[in-house]
């Protein structure tokens, strides 16, 4: 195998994922809910402004608009997401905001180490890859079930790069 050969195939990654956050209740499901808690506001709240109450029709409208800012929130955070690769030169972590920014970290994956934190009944709390001088938390978004998953696909991923002399 020739050098170059060689350098290509120490970068070819050994596990790669993309985390993304958790969506409980999807876009039709979203739709869905508008609809019926629209409906319902408008028809009490044109109720209460023909019996002369007008001040609690307002409410509905602002009942309306604050459950769908809190949906639109929700759905923002949503677009967060992290990309993991772990080749034998590199371990790389991409974290893209929800606004499009993006950050990117670097470990040596001889020197990486994966720092799990569990609680006895939760399950896994945190994970955190640090090295070299450096840390920074991964998936701290995905559920309890992914965090299991993914911390056993990447220490496993880990272990295999550093076996590999």
């Amino acid at each position: 195998m020739t050098e170059s050969n060689a350098g290509r195939a120490n970068e070819q990654p050994v596990f790669a994922a993309e985390l993304f956050p958790y969506r409980s209740l999807g876009r039709k499901g979203f739709r869905v809910l508008l609809l019926i808690s629209g409906a319902v506001c408008f028809i009490y709240g044109i109720f209460f402004v023909i019996t002369g109450a007008w001040p609690i029709g307002f409410f509905f409208g602002l009942d309306f608009a604050l459950l769908y800012g809190a949906f639109w929130l929700n759905y923002r955070s949503g677009k967060a997401r992290e990309e993991v690769t772990v080749s034998r030169t590199d371990v790389a972590i991409r974290k893209f905001a929800p606004s499009g920014r993006m950050v990117e970290h670097h470990f040596n994956p001889f020197w990486a180490r994966f720092l799990v934190r569990r609680h006895q009944e939760i399950g896994i709390l945190s994970m955190h890859i640090f090295g070299e001088g450096r840390r920074t938390d991964i998936g701290s978004f995905l559920n309890p079930d992914d965090r299991e998953s993914f911390a056993k696909a990447f220490k496993g991923a880990l272990a295999t790069v550093k076996q590999r002399i």
